[in-house]
C-alpha cells in the first residue's frame, strides 16, 4: 500500500452544507491517513465556510474556494492541479452528496495495485444502484452504452464519478485542454486514460441516490455528453480509417 500513499480525495461542492461534514467524517473513518480537498464553487449556503472550520481543526482537510459555479469538470481539473503541485500518489474523485460510500474507498484504491485507474462501478457483477428514479437509471445505462459503442471502450461504467487515479495518469492526460464541464468529464477522463495506454479496473459498488439536497443533472449536461462523445467517436473512426489506408499502401 505504501506506493499508493499519500492519498488525496477531491470533493467538488455546491450547496452541500448538510452533507459535507458527515461525508468527510465517514471518509476519515475508512481512510484515516487520507487528505481531503473540497473544491467549493462559491456555495451560497455556506458549505465552504463549514469546511474552513474543519480545515482549521484538522490538517488532513483542505479547501479551494472558487468564485463561480463553473461545472464539475472544471472543479476536478482545479483539484487535480492542486494535487499535482504536491506529493500525492493517488487522487480520488468522490461526490459530496452521500451517493458514494466512503467505506468503499479502501477497495477502490487497492485495485490500483494492478491498474492505473480504478472505477467504482455500478454496472459490473456485484454493483448496483439504490433508490434511483427509473428515468435516471435508464439515462445512465444509455449513456454508457452510447459511449462504449462510439469509443470502442471496454469499460462498463464510463460515467461513474467514484474513482481513483494513479498520479502518472493525471500527469500524462493533458488536463489543461479538458473542456468537458458536466458529467461528460468522467467519460472524457476515462477515454483519455485508455488512449494514453493506461489500464482501467472496475470495482463493484452500491450507488445510493442522495437523500438531502437536489441533483445537479440537467438537459444541458446530457446534450454536452452526447455531442462530445459523438465528436470523439468520429475522430476515432477517422484515425482508424487513415491507419487502414496507410497500412494498405504499397511503397513507391
Amino acid at each position: 500500500m505504501a506506493e499508493l500513499e499519500p492519498v488525496l480525495v477531491v470533493i467538488p461542492t455546491y450547496n452541500e452544507r448538510e452533507n459535507i461534514t458527515p461525508i468527510i467524517t465517514r471518509l476519515h473513518a475508512a481512510l484515516p491517513k487520507a487528505h481531503v480537498l473540497v473544491v467549493d464553487d462559491g456555495s451560497p449556503d455556506g458549505t465552504g465556510e463549514i469546511v474552513d472550520k474543519m480545515a482549521a481543526a484538522d490538517d488532513r482537510v483542505h479547501v479551494m474556494h472558487r468564485t463561480e459555479k463553473a461545472g464539475l469538470g472544471a472543479a476536478y481539473v482545479a483539484g487535480f492541479g492542486w494535487a499535482l503541485e504536491r506529493d500525492y500518489n493517488v487522487v480520488v474523485e468522490m461526490d459530496a452528496d452521500g451517493s458514494h460510500s466512503p467505506e468503499d474507498l479502501p477497495r477502490i484504491i487497492d485495485a490500483l495495485h494492478d491498474s492505473d485507474l480504478s472505477i467504482g462501478s455500478r454496472y459490473v457483477p456485484g454493483g448496483k444502484t439504490v433508490n434511483w428514479p427509473k428515468r435516471r437509471f435508464l439515462l445512465s445505462k444509455g449513456a454508457n452504452l452510447y459511449s462504449r459503442i462510439w469509443l470502442g471502450a471496454k469499460v462498463n461504467d464510463m460515467t461513474a464519478g467514484f474513482r481513483a487515479f494513479r498520479r502518472a495518469v493525471l500527469e500524462k492526460v493533458k488536463l489543461h485542454n479538458v473542456a468537458s464541464a458536466g458529467y461528460c468529464f468522467q467519460i472524457d477522463l476515462t477515454w483519455r486514460t485508455l488512449e494514453a495506454g493506461f489500464t482501467v479496473a472496475e470495482v463493484p459498488i452500491t450507488f445510493t441516490e442522495r437523500e438531502i439536497g437536489v441533483s445537479k443533472m440537467d438537459g444541458a449536461i446530457v446534450r454536452e455528453a452526447l455531442w462530445r462523445v459523438f465528436k470523439w467517436g468520429v475522430r476515432l473512426r477517422g484515425n482508424q480509417l487513415k491507419s487502414l489506408v496507410k497500412g494498405g499502401q504499397k511503397p513507391a
